[in-house]
């Protein structure tokens, strides 16, 4: 995808993880960030020591690898005109704006096609491009909870009376990254096989409700909406090692739940009812869940991980961030890269979870400093002299 050009205009996560996952892919993403304080990110942390540095945001610096990174004042006309410039030749445009904003600048799809009919703009909002909601600002906590998702959690409540959770970090919002990813390579193959350029209109609350359709479906289905209490779904639960550390273990069949009946030793109580039938179980969970404690308190969470997989049942660890670095399957992928970042220094960042069997990969560039490639990009790309750069600096449109 060397050949893909892209124009990221977005802050914070979901829209720069999508440029950050065309950029992983070989594309040549720039960030247009603005002139005074760049993209939202620089100011979030974590922070090296936790002292704020809009160069040193672990936040920014994960999402914005492999992209190189200008500025624009959108709002001075010169600004307008250098993006126009800038877009004319790209394939993609990825954009966070309220819906309305880019039109009022004159930057919408409609006014950019004219000057580039291949392009396509993808658009990531909270709620979409139309409907009563369009115009709604959100944080992930809001679009999170929009999409049903944080009714659902923690799954297996007790009672009603534990308050839904929200998501970890921004999940919802790497959730709506991907699915912008997603189609928009769905549109470059189109355009490829002679179709125009397009829009494509995200909803980030769409994108996250897409992930828990099986749950949700079955208020459209039948007319009982799931909640967090597990009541009448047996799917899964959490038992502690005697070390401490967590294990998921899957109880959604009647085949897991003979592994796990195999792991624990063929206890008398699990052949019994009400424990021999999955509805029994479901109807019994408090006290299953009881006694599979109980067995796990005898084991380490890495022996009843084993254990249970050896019996072909389903279970997993639940790593920290220490437990997740120091696994030797981590090691044996080669998964982590290395940067070296003219503010932040030496960095380890999470590399592509995918492999190509006919192709290496190694990151290639750092998060981009604010207006790193402002010269590159204006000068060499666009053809603006060093007076004209000039002049942009001294007026603030770049």
């Amino acid at each position: 995808m060397s050949h893909l050009k892209v124009v990221e205009l977005a802050d914070l996560v979901a829209a720069p993880y999508c440029g950050k996952l065309l950029a992983d892919f070989g594309a040549d993403v720039i960030k247009v960030e603005p002139p005074q304080h760049g993209d939202e990110a620089r100011r979030r942390g974590p922070f090296p020591d936790d002292a704020p540095d809009p160069e040193r945001s672990g936040l920014f610096l994960y999402l914005n690898t492999n992209k190189r990174g200008v500025t624009l004042d959108l709002g001075s006309e010169q600004g307008r005109e250098l993006f126009r410039r800038l877009v004319a030749d790209a394939d993609v445009l990825i954009e966070d704006r309220t819906p309305g904003e880019l039109a009022r600048l004159g930057l919408d799809f409609q006014a950019l096609r004219k000057i580039n009919p291949r392009l396509i703009v993808t658009s990531v909002t909270p709620f979409g491009q139309t409907g009563p909601w369009a115009g709604y600002k959100s944080r992930h906590l809001t679009t999170f909870h929009a999409s049903g998702q944080g009714y659902l959690l923690p799954m297996n409540s007790p009672d009603l009376t534990r308050e839904p959770v929200r998501g970890a970090g921004y999940l919802g919002e790497y959730d709506a990254g991907v699915t912008a990813a997603i189609g928009t390579l769905g549109a470059v193959f189109k355009r490829g096989r002679g179709g125009p350029g397009q829009h494509i209109d995200v909803s980030k609350q769409h994108a996250v409700m897409h992930l828990e359709k099986s749950q949700l479906r079955r208020y459209v289905d039948d007319g009982v909406a799931p909640d967090r209490t597990g009541m009448g779904r047996l799917l899964e639960t959490l038992v502690t090692g005697k070390d401490g550390r967590y294990v998921l273990i899957i109880l959604s069949s009647q085949i897991q739940w003979k592994g796990l009946y195999k792991a624990m030793g063929e206890p008398e109580w699990a052949a019994r009812p009400p424990f021999d039938t999955q509805a029994g179980r479901s109807a019994n969970y408090p006290e299953l869940r009881r006694r599979l404690q109980a067995w796990a308190d005898g084991h380490t969470a890495e022996e009843i991980f084993h254990k249970i997989q050896a019996c072909k049942s389903a279970s997993a660890p639940v790593y920290d961030a220490e437990a997740f670095l120091q696994s030797p399957q981590l090691a044996a992928r080669d998964y982590l890269v290395e940067y070296e970042h003219p503010a932040a220094g030496r960095l380890t960042h999470p590399g592509r979870p995918y492999k190509f069997s006919n192709v290496s990969w190694q990151g290639e560039r750092p998060a981009p400093l604010l207006g790193q490639h402002n010269d590159e990009v204006f000068g060499r790309h666009l053809g603006c002299s060093q007076d004209d750069l000039a002049k942009f600096r001294e007026a603030g449109v770049i």
